[in-house]
């Protein structure tokens, strides 16, 4: 009897991505479980964003060997919000989709994240934050099995950014996708992420688990524990009291 994954797994068998004759990507192994929360860490450079646009499946100019697979539905959050000008909020939504078959599930979603008063409004009209609400809204919509986040909060305010988390972790505990996170803030990885992988010359140098409930504590000492480590590997030396 054959075997079929499970929607939501990722995985990655000796992965190489080149560009130039330079690996980016350099021979990773990676099993990512359904529904698992990852976040990828590193210094720029370090290949995480071509990571994820590989699991993508952009950047098919780019010279890969190896295999790279993710099971099921995809949806990327790119760090800005890429909406349309030209169609109103809930528009951009059901792009591509069945615009009537996915009307209640689009105003729901919209509700969801604070902008049922903004289905008809024009993208120009939206804050930053709203944006990046419509956004994940949309790649939400899609059902996704494996949600793709490039930094998604990277351009927000620290308030709205702090907003942003809780409800993507209400939402993704309620739908339930594997989330793969690319970020340059420790805190966020560690707010966010039961995953964390540290990225280093396009290898993985680092995999943690990160044990704790939510919502955490930045004064917890689990965390402010494997947030020295992480700011260690990443070369910023701290201090723990």
């Amino acid at each position: 009897m054959s075997h079929h994954p499970t929607p939501g797994a990722v995985r990655l068998q000796r992965f190489t991505r080149s560009f130039g004759g330079r690996n980016v990507l350099d021979a990773i192994d990676l099993d990512i479980a359904p529904g698992q929360f990852v976040a990828l860490l590193g210094e720029s450079g370090s290949g995480k964003t071509t990571l994820l646009r590989a699991l993508a499946g952009l950047d098919g100019h780019a010279q890969s060997s190896g295999a790279a697979s993710t099971q099921g539905n995809v949806s990327v959050l790119f760090q800005d919000a890429r909406l349309l000008p030209w169609l109103s909020v809930l528009d951009n939504l059901t792009l591509g989709l069945d615009a009537r078959a996915v009307l209640p599930a689009a105003r729901q979603i919209l509700h969801d994240v604070g902008l049922q008063d903004k289905a008809g409004a024009w993208p120009a009209t939206l804050s930053g934050g709203q944006k990046q609400r419509a956004s994940l809204a949309r790649s939400l919509l899609r059902d996704p099995h494996v949600l793709l986040a490039d930094e998604p909060f990277g351009a927000l305010d620290a308030l709205t950014r702090m907003r942003m988390h809780g409800l993507l972790l209400r939402l993704v505990e309620r739908i339930r996708p594997t989330v793969i996170l690319v970020t340059h803030d420790v805190d966020e990885s560690l707010l966010l992420a039961d995953r964390i992988l540290v990225l280093r010359d396009g290898r993985i140098a680092e995999d943690h688990a990160v044990d704790l409930p939510h919502p955490r504590r930045p004064d917890h000492p689990a965390f402010m524990q494997l947030r020295a480590t992480l700011l260690r590997s990443l070369g910023v030396e701290t201090e723990i009291a």
